[in-house]
């Protein structure tokens, strides 16, 4: 029994002795793990544990193309060659010298440097010479007054103020030139690429720089793009314009664009197109993330997405019909040029719209400018004319002026009015172009009568009119026709989807004769386009359909120049439907029917062999020049504007036409060329549209597999 107990005695020693030398172990491996930890992989979790921010990246891509509504390529991007810098944490000496070392590689031509640039530089170059440009008792006067924010900013201010311009002059070519590509270093956000060559940047500059990477931190050689115009300035008023590298986001739109995670220095649309639709176009940006410590060295670069090129729109315009448009437009400008009395003929305007979608076909505007140094007339790209610009259009609103007569109620379909000259007191005699006795609503269109217009007007406004005696009419009357007009598009924007629209101007006077003189198109005035929308809500029936020049967004294809598949189809968009009593519209329809088709029509000469059936009408305006060379004369000279608006064919239209030739002469008469370029253009329309009806033979097929052609 007691030799057990000794037993027992013996074995609780060695126990706690095993379990002692297992916590001495357990401890000896965990000294030996802190150790490793501390000693060996010491600086990597430090720099780990320092990390402070996971900084993203957008870099910039190619913005999207344009195609016409046939898949032609219109805008399109093209390639080149660029050398770009990215500020990977590098300090001000450092970027110096590798804007030195690059300085030797490439040639940039330091025109864009500013003097706020050289005084810094200099001051960066000869920091004992600045130093001397404030004295230590201006130093120690200034720190007494001012906080040390304050006090360094003033310093600077002086510095900059005292260096003269022979200091300036002591920069060397070579500096500027270093001056220039270290300014582009920093023209935006660190770990964003700058680009700081990519105009001319040679095969051998490329090359050069290529082969010295390793020696040039930050430095990259990478493919850039710039937009190319297929059918070079034909519509590029209206395709609009994109900042360069060098601009970037313009300043009035810094704040919007930033919040929408743009970069500095990003190219963006600036007008029309470009501008209107920048968030279809601009792409999805690649987005890389860098991962730095406090120091701002990355310590890891990740790939989020690659990024897409923009989106590419097609558009509504017909570009061969845009061509054949524009080439009439020039010839008949040129022609009309040879009359008499044309020395301010300079411009015209054609719209050529589908009266049912609003889908714009062609948007053409020509203006003649003498070059300054050769003295040559030559014509120039002016299709924003068409929605910028507004003038007084004639007879062409009287199609508005009937059926807002009908609503008054002042008239009815077949209302018979005299037409003979209307003369208010101690105001000259207003009548029609000739006398024309009796006449209705439709053959009133047909002749195109302003009597009938007249005394439309002066029902409206209440007035009791007798020949030679004074008139009163109610002022109301003014805004009864405006808001009448406004239904058909005439007076108010469109709604085009560009911007800058304008929507003409409104006489503020209210006198009787200028209420006639509303009716008959001399006193407010409209754009080419708004007579599109007009001409187009009489030729659909009464609908006033929103006018567009993009019809459809589509997917990039990267690699190819077709179309991708289909993201959004822009549908028609009606504004408003015309009030109207069953067959008031037809009067009026009928009534243009014959002004081109009845011997007695005002363009019946002109259009009567026309085979498409066409119905218009012709506008002839008295105006006061306003143009380029109103400078010369105390007084604006009077001038004729012409304007034709017209649809066919008159009894199931699929093309409406609005012309406007603005100052096309002075005196009683002139070259007719709204008509001659009505006629022309809807001639080119028809004929085209036979051409692509008509099946090709196997040779014309097999001699255009390369190119653009339309079925």
């Amino acid at each position: 029994m007691n030799q057990k107990k000794k037993k027992k005695k013996k074995q609780i020693p060695f126990r706690l002795n095993m379990l002692f030398f297992a916590v001495f172990l357990l401890f000896s491996v965990l000294i030996l793990r802190l150790g490793i930890v501390q000693i060996v992989y010491g600086e990597d979790y430090k720099r780990e544990v320092e990390r402070t921010e996971d900084i993203t990246v957008n870099n910039p891509v190619p913005r999207g193309k344009m195609f016409d509504r046939n898949g032609q390529v219109i805008v399109d991007n093209t390639p080149k060659d660029a050398i770009t810098y990215t500020n990977f944490g590098a300090d001000q000496e450092e970027m110096l010298d590798v804007a030195e070392r690059l300085a030797a590689l490439i040639e940039v031509k330091p025109d864009k440097v500013q003097e706020r640039d050289k005084k810094d530089f200099w001051i960066m170059k000869h920091p004992d010479r600045a130093d001397e440009k404030v004295s230590e008792e201006e130093r120690k006067k200034l720190k007494e007054e001012l906080e040390s924010d304050e006090y360094n900013k003033e310093i600077y201010n002086l510095t900059l103020a005292r260096i003269t311009d022979e200091e300036l002059n002591e920069l060397t070519a070579a500096e500027l030139e270093i001056l220039a590509i270290y300014r582009s270093f920093n023209s935006g956000y660190a770990l964003t690429p700058q680009i700081v060559k990519n105009e001319g940047v040679t095969e051998e500059e490329f090359a050069r720089v290529s082969e010295n990477l390793q020696y040039l931190p930050g430095v990259n050689t990478t493919t850039d793009w710039e937009r190319s115009y297929t059918f070079g300035n034909t519509l590029r008023t209206v395709l609009g314009k994109v900042s360069d590298t060098d601009e970037g986001i313009p300043k009035e739109q810094l704040d919007y664009y930033l919040a929408r995670g743009y970069n500095l220095n990003d190219r963006v649309g600036k007008s029309y197109i470009e501008m209107q639709y920048e968030d279809v176009l601009h792409g999805q940006k690649a987005k890389v993330k860098n991962i730095t410590d406090k120091a701002g060295n990355i310590l890891e670069t990740e790939v989020i997405t690659e990024g897409e090129r923009g989106k590419d729109l097609v558009l509504t315009i017909d570009m061969d019909l845009q061509l054949a448009v524009e080439k009439i437009i020039e010839e008949e400008l040129s022609k009309a040029k040879s009359a008499g009395g044309t020395h301010f003929l300079d411009r015209a305007f054609v719209v050529l719209m589908n009266p049912h979608t609003g889908e714009v076909l062609t948007m053409a505007g020509k203006q003649m400018v003498r070059d300054k140094e050769t003295g040559k007339r030559e014509m120039q790209d002016f299709a924003l004319g068409n929605i910028t610009t507004s003038y007084t259009v004639g007879s062409t609103v009287k199609g508005a002026t009937i059926l807002t007569g009908f609503k008054s109620g002042v008239i009815r379909p077949g209302t018979v009015l005299y037409d003979s000259p209307i003369k208010i007191k101690d105001t000259p005699e207003k009548s029609s172009w000739k006398n024309f006795g009796s006449l209705n609503d439709i053959r009133a269109l047909r002749v195109s009568s302003n009597v009938y217009m007249f005394k439309t007007a002066i029902a409206m406004g209440e007035g009791n009119y007798v020949y030679n005696r004074p008139l009163s009419i109610k002022k109301e009357a003014f805004n009864t026709f405006r808001d009448s007009f406004s239904q058909f598009g005439l007076g108010i924007k469109t709604g085009i989807d560009l911007p800058n629209e304008a929507s003409g101007y409104k006489g503020s006077l209210t006198t009787p004769g200028l209420l006639m003189d509303m009716a008959i198109g001399q006193y407010d005035t409209y754009t080419t386009m708004q007579l599109a929308q007009y001409v187009s809500t009489i030729a659909n029936g009464g609908y006033r359909i929103q006018p567009r020049v993009v019809r459809e967004i589509r997917e990039p294809l990267m690699e190819v120049d077709e179309l991708g598949p289909v993201i959004e189809e822009i549908q028609p968009t009606v504004l408003n439907r015309v009030e109207l009593q069953d067959g008031w519209m037809e009067r009026v329809q009928e009534g243009f029917r014959q002004v081109t088709q009845h011997p007695e029509g005002t363009a019946y000469r002109k259009f009567s062999s026309a085979a498409y059936s066409p119905a218009g009408k012709t506008g002839t305006a008295q105006a006061f020049y306003d143009g380029p060379d109103r400078y010369k004369y105390d007084e604006p000279p009077g001038v004729m504007n012409l304007s034709f608006v017209g649809y066919a064919p008159h009894n199931n239209p699929e093309v409406a036409i609005a012309v406007v030739v603005p100052w096309a002469y002075t005196g009683s008469s002139g070259p007719s060329v709204n008509t001659d370029i009505g006629r022309r253009v809807l001639d080119a329309y028809f004929e085209l549209k036979k051409t692509r009806s008509e099946p090709k033979s196997e040779t014309s097929e097999s001699s255009q597999t390369d190119e653009n052609t339309i079925q």
